[in-house]
């Protein structure tokens, strides 16, 4: 039986989330679930020259959105309360002040242009060890003013033993080896921690017991594994998930790859049960004959590390695509529509709902759901439901198709339709079959055209028939009529 696990996602407030805080947290809230553990949201904003102002919200938003809220954070409160490292300054401190007094940690006073300039000659000599070159070791401030390059304001840095350990045990990959870290600096000259001590320090005080995080965060491990060494601490169990990354296999980044920013998938109008999904699938594909499509439940109950593919997994929307159709078609028609309208709303596509608009919405969405993707193009396809007849736009390119008989086309239905009693699809197709079809020895694609146009503006439309039933026998005779007078 596998101990309650405490697992946390730690995302920076510096911009749009990125689409890896979701993909960690749905793995983090997987295993808490799993194990019958606890999820916790900490938001790391010590780097305050790159906060962006709103984007802390949007983290909470956007994970609440995909159905992955956390069990504590600073939305929600907790017992180990306050979790954003900026309101924790003085958590740190004493930890830093031991590793000193413990010959773990040291001063360094070197300035930006000493360290920068340092760097190049090591680049230029070609020399393996490009780490700092300890030259503030072991000196006293005094002593350290006397040479160049000296600041006012030191920074702290880890003091790494020439054994360190370089190999740990990860839960996914198993033994990993890293390479040999440099003097970490673990204090910054403005009294913030870096990450590397407070992301110790507050997993620690958290009682996280499973640290989940990309793979680029390997190469931190020894270090990480150094500090609790150092501070008498239990370490956690890492999980070193592989990136997210493009179809031509590079890192998935914001600056060229929209899809990088989760509120990216909102804005297009994917589901959020469709999003998470694709995320279960790109790191933890289904073996031969397993379902695609899975719930988070089901995805939870059948947890596994070992099932996590190392392989980088492509960022591929094609088959996210797939997987939102799946989703929309499993709606029942009430929440499709429900979710339709709710997407124009926070999009814009609608500032209210006009009159009778749920009513109509409602109407056809079974004519539209088997070919959506997105709950962004529902509208569009049903717009010429919501305007005026004489303001419906007609595309002259889809007029400029219609074959020459077309005026006489609409003259006809117009006379046929008008003589019905019962305005219904069924009925609406059967009368026109028998005039145009039947009575002009049209084919069914010529003699239906016109009027398709003549309805919706456009030479493709969701089904018309239902749609003129919808639209009603006043406005559909409007429009066929107006086309005709055209024409």
């Amino acid at each position: 039986m596998t101990a309650p696990a405490r697992t946390r996602v730690a995302p920076s407030p510096t911009g749009d989330p990125h689409v890896g805080t979701a993909y960690m947290a749905l793995f983090d809230k997987a295993w808490s679930r799993k194990t019958g553990g606890q999820f916790v949201l900490r938001i790391e904003d010590t780097d305050r020259n790159r906060l962006v102002e709103g984007s802390e919200q949007q983290i909470y938003d956007s994970l609440r959105w995909l159905g992955l809220e956390a069990d504590e954070s600073p939305e929600v409160g907790g017992p180990h309360a306050p979790y954003k490292q900026s309101q924790r300054l003085d958590t740190y401190r004493p930890f830093v002040d031991q590793l000193i007094e413990d010959g773990h940690a040291y001063y360094c006073w070197c300035s930006g242009e000493r360290l920068a300039q340092m760097r190049a000659e090591q680049q230029a000599s070609k020399q393996s060890d490009t780490g700092y070159d300890r030259l503030c070791l072991g000196m006293t401030r005094e002593e350290r003013a006397e040479l160049p390059g000296f600041s006012e304001t030191p920074v702290v840095r880890m003091l790494i033993p020439d054994d360190v350990p370089l190999s740990f045990q990860d839960l996914i990959r198993g033994e990993v080896k890293a390479p040999r870290p440099d003097d970490q600096v673990i204090l910054k000259a403005d009294g913030f921690p870096t990450y590397h001590l407070a992301v110790v320090v507050d997993d620690h005080l958290m009682d996280i017991t499973t640290v989940v995080r990309g793979e680029e965060w390997i190469s931190s491990t020894p270090k990480h594994l150094l500090l609790y060494s150092w501070l008498g601490w239990d370490a956690p169990q890492f999980a070193h998930m592989p990136l997210l990354r493009n179809t031509d296999k590079s890192k998935i980044s914001k600056r060229k790859n929209p899809a990088a920013r989760l509120m990216w998938f909102r804005e297009q109008g994917y589901l959020p049960e469709a999003l998470r999904n694709f995320l279960q699938l790109l790191a933890y594909p289904p073996a031969a004959g397993e379902q695609e499509v899975s719930s988070f439940e089901e995805f939870v109950d059948g947890f596994d590390w070992d099932k996590v593919s190392t392989v980088g997994p492509i960022f591929d929307v094609k088959k996210l695509d797939w997987l939102n159709g799946v989703y929309i078609r499993a709606l029942p028609t009430e929440q499709l529509a429900d979710r339709i309208i709710a997407y124009a709303l926070e999009s814009g596509q609608w500032s209210e709902v006009p009159p009778k608009g749920r009513d109509i919405v409602l109407a056809a969405t079974p004519l539209i759901s088997e070919r959506l993707v997105t709950l962004a193009e529902a509208l569009p396809k049903l717009q010429f439901l919501f305007v005026a007849d004489d303001e419906l736009t007609i595309n002259p390119a889809a007029v400029a198709k219609l074959k020459d008989n077309a005026g006489e086309v609409l003259s006809v239905a117009a006379d046929v339709l008008g003589q019905l009693e019962q305005w219904n699809a069924e009925l609406i197709h059967e009368a026109l079959s028998t005039a145009l079809v039947g009575g002009m020895e049209l084919k069914p694609k010529f003699a239906f055209a016109p009027i398709r146009v003549a309805i919706t503006g456009e030479q493709v439309s969701p089904p018309l028939f239902e749609s003129m039933e919808i639209l009603g026998k006043d406005a559909s005779l409007a429009r066929i009529r107006r086309l005709s007078a055209a024409l």
